[in-house]
């Protein structure tokens, strides 16, 4: 068996122990096979798929000074369904940035 079948097995062993709901004692002993195996197997599909996810993007935030909170909030809905309620006399370049951000 080559050794990339071999993992791609190994993958599946791994991905099924994800789906199962046991824990990795119970999985391994159902299954038959030693525990470090399992576990090993595990953390290599996990470190797989976090290498091929999506970066996480940060948004930079300014934190101010608690102002009077106000009963009038402005709404703005994005292209993508988001609602944004902001406080009246929030700096609306800031929106506008936020709001860019979302948007990409």
């Amino acid at each position: 068996m080559s050794k990339s079948v071999e993992k791609q097995e190994w993958f599946q062993v791994a991905e099924s122990f994800e789906a199962s709901g046991l824990t990795q004692v119970e999985f391994a002993r159902q299954r038959g096979v030693r525990l470090s195996t399992v576990q090993s197997w595990v953390y290599r599909r996990r470190r797989h798929l976090a290498a091929k996810a999506e970066p996480v993007r940060l948004l930079p935030v300014q934190v101010t000074a608690p102002v009077e909170p106000s009963t009038t909030l402005v709404e703005v809905v994005t292209e993508g369904g988001a609602r944004l309620r902001f406080a009246v006399g929030v700096d609306v370049g800031y929106v506008a940035r936020l709001v860019a951000a979302l948007g990409r």
